[in-house]
């Protein structure tokens, strides 16, 4: 499964075989032998409450806490997804600078299906500048794993891909260690969520130990995965919780095994919380019952499209003639849809950070959000509302919900032990980490969290 992508229905998401990554950085990619060393890790969908668990079996996140710097939980900005929340960690700007939307790149209909590319190469997606361009515009070296929008980025020089090349330089390194087989890489995602989040770590630790980039990006899914699947604060949830500290554990017992650790400052962080819901709304269930939908050869094509997100769902219309009269239309009905929170047109939408529709096509025509114990999905045939059992947990719901606040921890390096931020939001990660490495990212919307920084 793509990185952060719940499981919306109708919709087409590419999941072809992901083209190769290119290692063509500006810099020589050598170690960094000396200078600043930043550690980015996201644990999918962490919910900062989770923290208030004091059975949390995370003994490495905890040690990290009581030594590190904390937040008493990090907003996400809207929309609540993974792949606008990872880019905004590395730009510090909204979805509606940067432009990421979804998970992936959203091609409104032509009369058939939207479809989301999670191929586009990162300079179509991003239209901000990122940590690592800013890094290595100053001669660092950079590296990523599993991280996403970055597809064919020039400034990642060390890359082990959502989708790996089996052929690439980190993955023979893998390969010769005996740690995978060039099948298995062949295969990625034939196996389990907790053997990938298993890989990907034993890539961080190959790119952190043997080619010591500056920044390092790193991605583990496993606790988005499984919280999808079977709802969050449950026992499948805690497991994937303790795995995910496993991983940290992991990589920081390599740090220190390669006498890094005294150079390295590690962020930890989620994207976004996490929320259950026994309910699920269909809304493209609504445009087939108008008539905007048609059945042709055993799916369903049409102008217009709703992309479900859990928490919210996003209106494209490709045919402009239909705006002045659908949207309005379509909003007013959706107010009167049970689980319906809100209905916003673009403009509307623009106050709480969506992308403009007037600056780029990711920006969507009516921005719907659903209400607790409701999630959107991509049903056409189904009932336009339906229970559910068991609960099930997703994201996406408005960045002011408590359930979507994120995790973020601080610790090594830089880092004044001890320090509590209280809440933040996660548009000061970038600039902060920009300060440790002394890049510049005058776009960034807030300040680096000084107070925490030694």
């Amino acid at each position: 499964m793509l990185a952060g992508c719940a499981n919306v229905g109708t919709q087409h998401v590419n999941t072809a075989v992901a083209p190769t990554v290119a290692n063509n950085a500006v810099n020589d990619g050598t170690a960094a032998t000396h200078g600043p060393i930043v550690v980015l890790i996201t644990i999918d969908g962490f919910p900062a409450r989770a923290l208030d668990d004091p059975r949390l079996p995370m003994p490495t996140l905890r040690m990290l806490e009581t030594n590190g710097a904390h937040a008493d939980g990090m907003k996400p900005i809207n929309p609540t997804i993974t792949w606008p929340n990872h880019t905004t960690l590395i730009t510090g700007v909204n979805a509606s600078e940067h432009h990421v939307m979804a998970n992936g790149y959203i091609t409104p209909s032509n009369g058939a299906t939207l479809e989301v590319d999670p191929w586009v190469p990162k300079n179509e997606l991003v239209h901000a500048r990122t940590l690592y361009d800013a890094a290595v515009e100053q001669g660092m070296s950079t590296g990523q794993v599993d991280w996403v929008a970055i597809s064919d980025a020039k400034n990642v020089r060390w890359a082990f891909a959502e989708v790996p090349d089996a052929d690439g330089p980190i993955a023979k390194d893998l390969i010769d260690q005996g740690l995978v087989t060039h099948d298995e890489l062949a295969n990625f995602h034939k196996s389990s969520p907790a053997w990938t989040d298993e890989i990907w770590t034993d890539a961080a630790i190959d790119i952190l130990t043997k080619h010591t980039p500056n920044l390092l990006l790193f991605h583990l899914l496993q606790t988005d995965t499984l919280q999808h699947k079977y709802g969050t604060l449950t026992p499948a949830a805690y497991a994937a919780y303790a795995y995910a500290d496993t991983c940290l554990a992991r990589l920081i017992d390599a740090a220190r095994a390669a006498g890094l650790l005294n150079r390295i400052t590690f962020i930890i962080a989620s994207d976004h919380g996490f929320a259950n819901y026994t309910h699920i709304i269909h809304p493209n269930v609504a445009l087939v019952q108008m008539g905007l939908l048609h059945k042709k050869n055993g799916s369903y094509a049409g102008d217009v499209w709703f992309l479900p997100e859990g928490g919210e769902t996003s209106l494209y219309i490709n045919n402009p003639s239909l705006r002045p009269t659908l949207v309005p239309k379509l909003k007013k009905y959706f107010a009167t849809v049970p689980g319906v929170a809100g209905a916003y047109t673009n403009e509307e939408a623009q106050a709480f950070g969506i992308a403009s529709r007037q600056t780029t096509r990711q920006g969507p025509d009516l921005y719907v959000v659903a209400k607790p114990d409701y999630a959107f999905m991509g049903g056409t045939d189904e009932p336009l509302v339906e229970d559910i059992t068991p609960a099930r947990g997703s994201h996406g719901y408005l960045n002011s919900d408590p359930d979507m606040q994120a995790l973020f921890i601080a610790y090594g390096a830089h880092i004044r032990p001890g320090t509590d931020l209280g809440p933040i939001t996660n548009l000061s990660v970038a600039p902060t980490i920009a300060k440790l490495l002394g890049v510049s990212l005058p776009a960034a919307k807030q300040a680096p969290l000084l107070q925490m920084l030694q």
